[in-house]
């Protein structure tokens, strides 16, 4: 670097006449000392840049140009014409290198010094290279405050990264350039000439054999004109002839229809074959009217030969036997999917671009799989036997088909959306494997609640075991688990089918009204009056099936023909074993009220005793009975427990002499507000029998007739049954 500062200060004319050169100095102006050799070293910078440009990697990058001086124009015109040349790109990592800290330093005064010096004069020189030097010089700045920031670890990020996007775009250039040329197959093409003289039959087979189908078409074409002009100017005696001749076309032509479908059926196995069968199928469908050829539409063959390809792939998933694995349905679905749409991807990808427009390729592939994969869920459907294979099979007809792991993917879009998704099922198919959902899902339900009998049995009945209480109430779990099954029920059908619900809800209810009647045989049964919990047990199961019966009107909207008569059900059971505790209460007090008003029931309190025992342990059951049945029931007994009572008045069992009738009265207010207590702790609704006890207590406390007249009439008035008796 001193050498050159040396250099450049014993030669101060030749930096004056460089940058006359490049039009920056006037011809008669001086620096000073200090400034030229300031100016020398920023022209040996420059040399560097120039150097290291030269030698950079971004200097062959793709679009990167420098422009020498023998290339640049000398004259204004060719400078108007031509724009100037771009500033070469110029690798940082390739200037870093050779400068070291001091020479940064340096070039950065020389550079402050050359901007302050004099100002530049406009030059007579070309003004292209009067702007490339000025562009030049100012890269050439930026680049030197640059200096410090930059990195070699940043500037190879930065070749790294323009190199890639390079790429990147080539490869996009390649894919766009790909396209292209696939759209470049027309339905328009010209037939190459038919030859004069066809090739013999065996020849023609073995083109077919080979696969050489153009050739082997026309030369088919070529056979049928001479079959035609025979035909037309044969006499009578060549018509064994004709037959042969016709019976060689069928046969080759048979050849070519078998070439065809396995071409179509195994298309990946030579690409390069489909173009050529498409347009042995467009010349054949122009000439289907013409003697010589098959009768039928050489498309529809196609289309049936897709199909063929179609089924032979969606056979060719794996499916397990039913007891190997109990997913098999499941598994080969999955599997299934996967198959559909990697084959329409490599339809839309690939194979469409080997035929003419016309063929609408991935239009026919797509309601083939909706034709060919109908049949094969029908026959899938007559080996499912479980609720849940039912369920997975709707569910992937219903909603897996048309979702974006089948025929909604995305690497389908966009070519999908404006096809048919629907799976082209036979008439009532879907409503027949609806009702069989329905009817299995039915017998589910039935095992689900013999399971609950079997369960109450062995973890209640067999030993004798307490129940359980929620919320201070005595109740089974099995509410709950008939209430979770049906549930579960129902949401998988609004998950399968808006449609489905109001069906499934409909045949749970069906199934559901057997329950109460099938719980109580077995109750029943295992369950005796000898049992110490008999009555505890009852009262569980008029709370559980109330608890059961209000979860479940939830679905009177969506059914409520069915909930009614699953509500019927219950109230019929939980009447049963209400008449079972009714009917257990008076058996049992039945001796005691006999006893009432006897000789023995005024002296002695031994009868009364029991009977209120009874009753008292009664209202202690009542108050574990969940409303609105717990005040029905006090209600009842309470009305009974009256009637008995006063009852036994009217039979004139005993008759009260001198003062025993105030003595009576007396214990029958006494024992009747015992009662009547009892009766009001249990919530007893009929309150009019309160009083009753007080009244006819009145009635026996008087001593003669005309008193008792006035206090019974009341009494006749309030209680109707009372008159009835008197009558």
């Amino acid at each position: 670097m001193s050498q050159m500062m040396e250099k450049s200060t014993e030669n101060p004319s030749e930096d004056r006449a460089s940058f006359k050169s490049n039009g920056s100095i006037k011809s008669d102006e001086k620096l000073s000392t200090d400034g030229g050799t300031k100016l020398g070293r920023l022209r040996s910078f420059r040399k560097s840049i120039q150097h290291a440009t030269q030698n950079s990697p971004l200097s062959s990058v793709k679009g990167s140009k420098v422009t020498s001086k023998s290339d640049t124009p000398t004259n204004e015109s060719d400078s108007a014409a031509s724009p100037p040349p771009p500033s070469p790109s110029l690798s940082t990592d390739s200037l870093a290198t050779p400068l070291k800290n001091n020479q940064k330093k340096e070039d950065d005064e020389a550079d402050a010094s050359f901007r302050i010096s004099k100002p530049l004069t406009r030059s007579k020189t070309d003004p292209g290279i009067s702007k490339f030097s000025n562009s030049f010089m100012k890269r050439g700045a930026s680049i030197r405050r640059s200096l410090k920031m930059v990195t070699k670890k940043d500037t190879d990020k930065i070749s790294t990264k323009a190199i890639s996007e390079a790429s990147v775009e080539e490869d996009m250039e390649e894919k766009e350039e790909e396209e292209v040329l696939r759209e470049e197959i027309e339905d328009c093409y010209v037939l190459p000439s038919i030859p004069l003289t066809p090739l013999s039959v065996m020849e023609i087979n073995k083109l077919i054999e080979t696969g050489e189908l153009e050739e082997a078409h026309l030369n088919l074409l070529s056979l049928r004109q001479e079959f035609k002009q025979q035909s037309e100017s044969c006499p009578d005696g060549s018509a064994m002839e004709l037959a042969t001749r016709e019976k060689d076309l069928n046969l080759l032509y048979g050849m070519l229809r078998k070439k065809v479908s396995d071409i179509v059926c195994d298309p990946l196995s030579d690409k390069k074959l489909l173009l050529q069968m498409a347009r042995v199928i467009q010349e054949e469908e122009k000439r289907l009217r013409e003697p010589g050829g098959l009768k039928d539409s050489w498309m529809d063959a196609w289309r049936e030969s897709v199909s063929a390809g179609v089924q032979v792939k969606v056979q060719s998933v794996h499916l397990d036997r039913i007891e190997q694995n109990s997913a098999w349905l499941a598994v080969h679905l999955g599997l299934l999917g996967e198959v559909i749409v990697k084959d329409l991807e490599n339809v839309k990808q690939e194979l469409r671009w080997s035929y003419p427009p016309s063929f609408k390729v991935f239009s026919t592939y797509v309601r083939r799989y909706n034709i060919v994969v109908a049949q094969h869920l029908k026959k899938l459907e007559q080996q499912v036997t479980e609720l849940k294979d039912f369920y997975g099979l709707l569910d992937w007809i219903v909603n897996k088909y048309k979702s974006e792991r089948i025929m909604g993917s995305l690497s389908l879009q966009p070519d999908i959306q404006d096809e048919s998704t629907d799976l082209q099922l036979e008439e009532n198919f879907l409503e027949q494997l609806r009702e069989k959902y329905c009817r299995r899902m039915q017998e589910e339900l039935r095992k689900i609640q013999d399971r609950v009998i079997e369960l109450e049995n062995e973890e209640v009945w067999k030993d004798g075991k307490a129940p359980e209480k929620e919320d201070n109430f005595p109740i089974s779990s099995f509410p709950i688990d008939i209430l979770t099954s049906v549930k579960s029920f129902i949401l998988n059908s609004i998950k399968l089918d808006a449609q489905l619900e109001k069906k499934v809800v409909s045949s749970c209810f069906e199934e559901l009204k057997q329950f109460p009647n099938g719980f109580e045989k077995a109750f029943s049964q295992h369950c005796t009056s000898r049992q110490p919990l008999w009555t505890e047990y009852r009262i569980t199961y008029i709370n559980s099936f109330t608890s059961l019966k209000k979860h479940m009107e939830e679905y009177k909207e969506t059914c409520e023909d069915g909930v009614k008569g699953f509500q019927k059900a219950v109230d019929s059971l939980i009447d049963k074993l209400m008449r079972d505790l009714e009917d257990q209460f008076k058996e049992d007090v039945k001796p005691y009220l006999r006893r009432m008003m006897t000789r023995k029931w005024l002296t002695n309190d031994e009868d009364f005793d029991q009977l209120y025992s009874r009753t008292k342990l009664l209202s202690q059951h009542c108050s574990l009975m969940m409303p609105p049945h717990a005040k029905a029931f006090a209600s009842k007994l309470h009305y009974h427990v009256v009637i008995e009572y006063i009852g036994q008045l009217m039979k004139s069992n005993y008759s009260c002499k001198n003062r025993k009738h105030e003595k009576a009265a007396t214990k029958i207010r006494h024992q009747w507000n015992k009662l009547s207590d009892l009766f009001e702790d249990m919530k007893s609704n009929d309150e009019w029998l309160y009083h009753v006890g007080d009244d006819l207590s009145n009635i026996i406390g008087q001593k003669n007739t005309t008193d008792i007249k006035n206090h019974l009439q009341p009494v006749v008035q309030h209680y109707p049954d009372f008159r009835m008796q008197a009558d």
